[in-house]
């Protein structure tokens, strides 16, 4: 980021998503709703989580760092989204918008190689059930979780540092409503060849590895479900991984639609589309999907509330 001072652009203009105000406020009143909801949603699955010894178990130890992710990228995005809404200042520093690239990159990357890291852990444990709690120790727990982190924070550094070299004399006024690297590559009076072939090989290599470890995850435990005799066993099997498969296929589609392509194939109306899915409505349905098709969060809540009860009961005989 050392040539910040070889571009005419100080600030940009975050255009959003419509210039019709009565738009603008139904959508502010949208997202802020979907934000509601995932905060609360996120925030409530580590809690119950963290409230339960039963749920700490490897599969449960990601799912708290899923939603932890999912919170945090999108009040990344939102927060910022809403303000443009709703007010008529939809200026964004320029160090502002790269230090918000950087950590959405850093977030999404993360959560790809962590829905990677899940979709290992449900491999183990539906293929070889009786060593899931060798090989899914607490070690190997924490070092595929800090893998992920890693792997995210390089991307997503080595994506902000080369971009941020290019000189932008154009225009400052960004078709989009946050900094996302297609429409600011789009801005760059220089040369993106290079720059565009660097982040398409991080952003693939994030998509395609990850994609691969899910994919052959997937494929072993499909096989393995269909050798079990019972149809009741192979419902049983299946429900254990079908909430991070519905989470998997959503994200993933979204993701590659808006990141595996060049800058002069990008779509102001598809790919704002795509953004507010993946960055805005996909954490609200995560904890959703993993709650609701869950039976375990389910008996983890009636397990909670049944101890808030019987502590209620025991302090109002002690009063």
């Amino acid at each position: 980021m050392g040539r910040w001072n070889s571009t005419s652009v100080s600030d940009f203009i975050l255009m959003g998503l419509t210039d019709s105000a009565e738009t603008q406020l139904v959508l502010s009143m949208l997202f802020l709703l979907i934000y509601l909801i995932t905060v609360l949603g996120n925030a409530g699955i580590m809690l119950i989580i963290c409230l339960d010894p039963q749920l700490h178990t490897p599969m449960y130890f990601f799912l708290t760092h899923l939603s932890l992710l999912d919170l945090s990228y999108s009040s990344v995005v939102t927060p910022k989204t809403l303000q443009n809404l709703l007010t008529s200042t939809k200026s964004i520093s320029f160090q502002g918008c790269f230090t918000q690239m950087f950590f959405f990159i850093l977030l999404a990357a993360t959560e790809s190689f962590l829905l990677s890291s899940m979709a290992y852990d449900r491999y183990v444990a539906i293929c070889n059930p009786l060593l899931y709690p060798v090989i899914m120790s607490t070690r190997l727990c924490h070092a595929l979780l800090g893998s992920c982190y890693v792997i995210g924070f390089v991307d997503s550094t080595m994506s902000v540092i080369f971009i941020s070299r290019l000189h932008f004399c154009k225009s400052n006024v960004i078709q989009h409503f946050f900094c996302d690297s297609s429409p600011i590559l789009a801005l760059s009076c220089s040369d993106t060849f290079e720059v565009e072939f660097i982040i398409f090989i991080f952003a693939g290599s994030t998509i395609v590895l990850s994609l691969i470890t899910i994919s052959g995850s997937y494929v072993s435990i499909l096989s393995t479900i269909l050798k079990i005799n019972s149809t009741a066993g192979k419902k049983k099997a299946f429900s254990t991984c079908a909430s991070h498969l519905l989470g998997v296929t959503i994200f993933y589609s979204t993701t590659t639609f808006a990141y595996l392509k060049p800058k002069s194939s990008y779509s102001l109306g598809k790919d704002q589309v795509a953004s507010v899915f993946y960055t805005i409505v996909i954490p609200m349905l995560n904890p959703l999907i993993y709650s609701l098709r869950n039976k375990e969060v389910k008996n983890a809540i009636v397990r909670i509330m049944e101890k808030r009860e019987g502590y209620r009961q025991l302090i109002s005989q002690w009063c």
